[in-house]
């Protein structure tokens, strides 16, 4: 079996409801959408982070695809070894989506589901965090703001089941603190977490480790910028540390332990550049004594279905993951996963499990 071709797509599918975080507020995801196209007449599908600048390395990636096996990953990855040296970030995407895609081939030409593939399922429904943002509150005044979105994450943990709760932070420390309170006042025993995104400074994170302790947080998600300030805060206040920020590449892995840096390290399949990326994350993670989640970067269907088969069949994925999926108002796929007791099903047909729809695909993207 042969790659015979590549089509891309730029898509953007609207949210339910505003997502805000310290940097931004959203109303839609914007992803790449790639098809890989074969000599037998099977395609596979990815789905990866960004839009145009993602979709454009894809396109300059295609030509040494075109009549090379999916099976031949480690060669690709192998000759694409320098896309994120010189792209960051969107070289991680740009081989992460061709990598799914060629997960996707494997698995719908073998009639077996990926995670089969990847060492079979330890789990048959993968758990998610519940994500709270400052727009969830509506327009309210900034006193009411902590008791409103007290109140929506009370109304979402009783209509989905979920046990743990995280607040996206701001560069308001003080008032992410009092919205942390009023949360744990309303829901004393779900597992909380908050993350600011490095947006505050290590002495504000210090002054309110008092504050942050009473909380019992699950973990404190990149409360600062950068491994020294995270070890920093980590021996000062002993509460748990997380990042999707510090430690993004494994260049940074043995930096962070050596400082004492972080407990929980997220994955993602997008980020890392890949499916084996994050199973080898998971070895480092297992190795040094480290808990392992997944970051969200806005997944669709088809990249939940990837992120579902990699926490379906990897053990060291032990915390409610984080995902936007739920929050969307629409899909690409045929069959949206449902979200049900806190949950999403992992998909159990072959290659990824999902079907895209062609004309959902034409509705909310253009060809790249």
């Amino acid at each position: 079996m042969k790659i015979v071709g590549v089509d891309v797509w730029v898509v953007t599918v609207p949210m339910r409801t505003a997502f805000t975080s310290s940097f931004e507020t959203k109303t839609g995801n914007t992803r790449t959408v790639l098809r890989l196209r074969t000599d037998e007449g099977v395609d596979g599908w990815g789905e990866t982070m960004w839009g145009a600048p993602t979709a454009a390395l894809v396109r300059q990636l295609a030509p040494i695809l075109i009549g090379r096996s999916p099976y031949e990953l480690e060669r690709f990855h192998a000759d694409t070894h320098m896309l994120p040296f010189f792209h960051g970030y969107l070289g991680y995407a740009a081989k992460a989506g061709i990598d799914v895609a060629c997960w996707d081939l494997i698995g719908t030409a073998a009639g077996r589901p990926v995670y089969e593939l990847l060492g079979g399922r330890v789990r048959d429904r993968v758990p998610l965090t519940a994500l709270v943002t400052r727009a969830d509150a509506g327009e309210v005044a900034p006193a009411d703001l902590p008791g409103a979105l007290a109140e929506h994450t009370a109304a979402v943990v009783g209509e989905y089941g979920f046990t743990a709760v995280k607040l996206k932070g701001s560069t308001d420390p003080d008032g992410d603190v009092a919205i942390l309170r009023a949360i744990r006042a309303a829901l004393p025993r779900i597992r909380l977490r908050v993350d600011p995104n490095a947006a505050w400074s290590v002495p504000d994170t210090l002054r309110l480790g008092g504050a942050l302790q009473e909380l019992s947080l699950e973990y404190l998600e990149d409360p600062v910028v950068g491994i020294e300030g995270m070890a920093t805060v980590r021996t000062r206040l002993g509460i748990p540390l997380c990042t999707n920020m510090c430690v993004v590449r494994f260049e940074e892995f043995a930096p962070a332990v050596r400082a004492g840096a972080v407990d929980v390290i997220h994955g993602d399949v997008f980020k890392w550049g890949g499916i084996a990326a994050n199973k080898a994350l998971a070895a480092h993670c297992d190795t040094f004594g480290l808990g392992m989640n997944l970051h969200s970067g806005g997944e669709l269907g088809i990249s939940t279905a990837a992120h579902l088969a990699l926490a379906a069949s990897t053990p060291a994925l032990r915390y409610a993951i984080d995902s936007m999926y739920y929050l969307h108002a629409d899909d690409l796929v045929t069959e949206p996963f449902a979200l049900t007791d806190a949950a999403l099903p992992v998909p159990a047909g072959p290659g990824l499990g999902v079907t895209v729809d062609e004309e959902k695909l034409a509705r909310y993207g253009e060809p790249a």
